[in-house]
């Protein structure tokens, strides 16, 4: 009789622990605005400022395991180096993609910075102007945006383009 009367005196203390095991994490855990929160596997969150990043990177293999990048896509590494592309007026120039997302282009030795987007490689350069590498086929192509246009619009050029590093540096 005394083991009932104990277990029934625990009851009401089971019936407000459990809820709470299953509850929204506290609001000082979750993201606030200008956050960012990543949850890991094991339950554990981790806030971070987005003033304080510069960009996320998903490195070749991890990416297709959070599916931000299809299994089948080149790799970031494939665009690291150096690739010799066409100016849209018949000469050629050279772009340079380096490991840490800077990029440097021959053509008045302007730099800029490289994201791996969507299996192609968009370099923002300091004087506006944006270039992507894309793989067309079995070739390459860096299709040219000047500075106003985006990504998504019509470039003003495309031209073959090729890594004449056979080993990304």
């Amino acid at each position: 009789m005394r083991t009932i009367s104990r277990f029934a005196a625990a009851i009401p203390i089971l019936c407000l622990a459990v809820p709470a095991l299953f509850a929204a994490p506290p609001a000082s855990q979750k993201g606030t605005p200008g956050t960012l929160v990543i949850v890991f596997k094991d339950g554990h969150r981790q806030s971070f400022n987005l003033s304080e990043i510069e960009r996320v990177e998903f490195p070749g293999s991890a990416s297709a395991a959070v599916g931000t990048t299809p299994p089948n896509a080149p790799s970031r590494g494939r665009f690291l180096g150096k690739w010799e592309c066409g100016d849209g007026s018949g000469g050629n120039f050279y772009i340079t993609l380096e490991e840490s997302g800077d990029a440097t282009r021959s053509i008045g030795d302007v730099h800029g910075k490289w994201v791996y987007v969507e299996g192609e490689a968009r370099v923002t350069w300091d004087d506006g102007a944006e270039d992507a590498i894309r793989k067309a086929g079995s070739r390459f192509q860096k299709s040219a945006y000047s500075a106003g246009k985006s990504f998504t619009d019509e470039p003003d050029n495309v031209t073959n383009a090729r890594n004449t590093t056979p080993h990304p540096i």
